[in-house]
């Protein structure tokens, strides 16, 4: 039997020990360290788009919050 990949494994919250399922990306980057046009991405839940994208944001960091294509909450 083989092991799942990667793709097929549920997009994940990347808040500290949230294990919910993602259905926004918050794309960002650190214009010390990062090309202008390089993005960076960190998933988020609904409970925690708000607190990822603040800390993202008083940083100066987020450039695009965006619904995730092929999100389990989103309707056909």
């Amino acid at each position: 039997m083989s092991s799942p990949s990667p793709a097929d494994e549920p997009l994940i919250c990347s808040a500290k020990e949230c294990r919910a399922a993602a259905v926004w990306a918050l794309r960002w980057n650190n214009p010390r360290l990062h090309d202008a046009d390089r993005r960076k991405t960190w998933l988020a839940c609904d409970t925690h788009r708000g607190s990822l994208g603040d800390f993202l944001d008083a940083r100066g960091f987020l450039r695009e919050v965006a619904r995730l294509s092929g999100s389990p909450t989103l309707e056909a």
